[in-house]
């Protein structure tokens, strides 16, 4: 196991927790959701002040450049992570991957706001209040790891090879945050605000450096280049027995 898969399976386990705290919070002392109340979180002190924090600089770290600390999945949009192949581009190959993986994004983007207006409904027809909201995008900041680390639904609609080529792997706070639409108050807007920032920042450099996301063109996303191996899924180049696997298949 890679030192960031380890890494990752630890933060899976942390974010389960912080699950479970916040059911915990839910029976045992809900006075500390206040908080999610307009201007709240400047006027009382509760422990969602510091799960706030820990998901601010979680999306500092996609919105600027960080070396050896993040994921390359994550990391790619910037220059510190490209590595060109410069004699072999094939633009017009390029734009099409682009275009093709942009059309795959947005058919995931369209089911995610279909799931997102249907927890609206749910909202504003008093089904569910403010606490759930919050629920939800925990669950969703839980989901987010499993994706990574187990299995990724997105993947069926992408075809994407692994996290690290993954077209929407900086597009996790805008899909965890986004049930926070409804909520208002400074410390939903503020997620959520941060959250499309984030995305924007992806989404610009995906058209402005296209050439960065794809691995015919950017050395360093090719499976024999690979140091995160997140995924569970990898090349059978990376794999140790490659030899007997290859004896067998």
């Amino acid at each position: 196991m890679s030192r960031t898969r380890k890494i990752y399976v630890a933060r899976l386990i942390g974010r389960c927790l912080i699950f479970i705290l916040c059911m915990g919070m839910c029976f045992a002392y809900r006075e500390g959701f206040a908080i999610l109340d307009g201007w709240n979180f400047f006027k009382k002190l509760s422990p969602l002040h510091l799960l706030w924090l820990v998901w601010v600089l979680d999306m500092i770290l996609q919105i600027f450049p960080i070396k050896n600390k993040v994921p390359l999945g994550s990391q790619k949009l910037f220059a510190n992570r490209f590595r060109p192949i410069r004699d072999k581009i094939n633009y017009e190959a390029l734009k099409n991957y682009i275009v093709s993986i942009t059309k795959a994004a947005y058919k995931v983007f369209l089911i995610w706001c279909a799931l997102i207006a249907a927890i609206g409904v749910l909202y504003y027809t008093s089904v569910i209040d403010k606490i759930q909201l919050f629920m939800i995008s925990v669950f969703f900041y839980v989901c987010d790891l499993i994706c990574v680390l187990v299995w990724c639904p997105f993947r069926l609609i992408m075809k994407n090879r692994c996290c690290t080529t993954c077209r929407i792997f900086n597009w996790d706070h805008l899909m965890m945050f986004s049930p926070l639409i409804f909520m208002g108050g400074f410390f939903a807007t503020s997620l959520v605000v941060m959250s499309a920032a984030a995305w924007l920042v992806w989404e610009l450099c995906v058209m402005m450096y296209p050439e960065r996301f794809w691995d015919h063109s950017n050395a360093a996303l090719q499976c024999s280049q690979c140091t995160d191996k997140l995924c569970t899924q990898y090349c059978r180049k990376l794999r140790p027995n490659n030899g007997a696997e290859a004896k067998i298949h």
